[in-house]
């Protein structure tokens, strides 16, 4: 186990390691780009390196999203009634969510993504377009600029606070 430790500090303190792990945590829902940019900075990564490794993390999971949850979600329909009660919940939110994509759709799929709140983002928005079946060819621009919004707003929000502290 010390072995592994040591190994992880290693590999964080090289550049590549650097952006891996910020790449694999912006890739992670609900901390996505909000969590991996600043924490790309944290670690000592130059701003287009973070904001790179950071965007592409949290864009790489979303066409896989826009195209297979609804069947992934079947299939877990019928496997237990515990994953039913689940998604169906989450159905509910995201199409709470999906009422400003559904009256305003590309736009309004952008505006979801690129507010950095929780319950928002690349993988709220890309379940919302796929519940609104939503075109690929639509959703993945809209999920990328929305995206690319927010990484400008955690950028305000990231120097800010570190010129603070």
């Amino acid at each position: 186990m010390n072995g592994m430790i040591s190994y992880l500090k290693l590999l964080l303190t090289t550049i590549p390691g650097k952006l891996l792990s910020t790449f694999l945590l912006s890739m992670v829902p609900v901390i996505e780009l909000r969590g991996g940019l600043p924490y790309g900075i944290a670690l000592g990564l130059d701003y287009p390196l973070a904001l790179a490794a950071a965007v592409l993390g949290n864009m790489v999971p979303v066409p896989f999203i826009v195209l297979y949850i609804r069947h992934i979600f079947a299939w877990l329909r019928k496997r237990s009634v515990w994953w039913n009660e689940k998604i169906t919940k989450l159905e509910k939110r995201a199409h709470l969510k999906g009422r400003l994509v559904h009256k305003y759709s590309a736009i309004g799929l952008c505006v979801l993504v690129a507010i950095p709140l929780p319950g928002t983002g690349a993988w709220t928005g890309a379940l919302v377009a796929a519940l609104l079946d939503m075109r690929l060819k639509s959703a993945i621009p809209s999920i990328f600029l929305g995206v690319c919004i927010a990484a400008g707003i955690m950028t305000v929000v990231t120097t800010g606070i570190i010129h603070i502290l």
